[in-house]
């Protein structure tokens, strides 16, 4: 069988920047230990499945190490797909995920994202990253994942990591965000996930489901301007709806190809 395979630059409006995502479209569902063995040869933070059900989309994603609850620039990027490659008539997706239905509104070149909030609460670090850590944070607390908070930007891009240390525990699916008051925008962030073959992530949709609600009450505001500060650069527009939130960003697609299956 061959399938078509298209990949995309998440949160960025150029190539070799923002996040890579695989998008594979299917006419129904292969078996998941395939999935699995197809993201792990994209060798990219994650490929997205998706099976149309009639004005619906089943969504699935998966890293080249596990099934992940919750992507957001894989969803971005199946957006892109659906919108730019496939030719979709259709302004609004709504995805069917292991996180309920998510929605994607397309405006022009921008593409908003609904995910549910997740207010990190206060916590204690185990003590394997918190001796990785270079730097150490000033707050620390936890939803799906860990949130560590910084004093400044420059600390975020600075902080070395003992991947030794950091590997001796598994947070799956979770992993942890570094964040910290932006230069120039409301904050930054970085990701790491401790055990996982990609182990810094370039830019992290998902995080942001934490990151925002975050960040709007610390600085009083509901609309933000984010940027996660890999190699890669990701540019993230962001708003607080209370339960949910909103996660915005332009994509460039890189690659369009097959591939086959016996």
């Amino acid at each position: 069988m061959t399938y078509n395979i298209y990949q995309i630059d998440s949160f960025t409006d150029k190539v070799f920047g923002g996040n890579p995502a695989c998008v594979v479209p299917l006419e129904e569902w292969l078996d998941d230990n395939i999935l699995l063995k197809i993201a792990k040869e994209n060798a990219v933070a994650e490929t997205a499945f998706f099976v149309h059900k009639g004005n619906r989309i089943h969504l699935r994603w998966f890293t080249p190490d596990i099934e992940m609850d919750i992507c957001g620039h894989a969803t971005l990027a199946t957006a892109h797909c659906l919108k730019t490659i496939l030719n979709s008539a259709d302004d609004l997706f709504v995805f069917e995920t292991l996180s309920g239905d998510l929605t994607v509104l397309v405006e022009n070149d921008l593409y908003r994202m609904n995910f549910p909030s997740r207010m990190p609460i206060k916590t204690t670090l185990p003590k394997n990253i918190e001796d990785s850590l270079s730097i150490q944070p000033k707050e620390i607390l936890k939803s799906r994942d860990y949130l560590l908070v910084y004093d400044s930007e420059e600390q975020i891009r600075n902080i070395k990591i003992d991947r030794i240390l950091f590997d001796q525990i598994n947070l799956d699916p979770g992993g942890i965000v570094l964040t910290a008051p932006g230069d120039g925008c409301d904050f930054v962030s970085r990701f790491f996930t401790p055990q996982a073959t990609i182990f810094e992530d370039p830019v992290t949709g998902s995080a942001h489901c934490s990151l925002i609600p975050y960040w709007a009450k610390k600085l009083d505001k509901d609309e933000l301007y984010a940027m996660q500060v890999s190699e890669r650069l990701g540019k993230l527009y962001c708003e607080d709806k209370g339960e949910r939130v909103i996660v915005s960003g332009r994509a460039k697609t890189y690659s369009i190809g097959n591939f086959w299956l016996d």
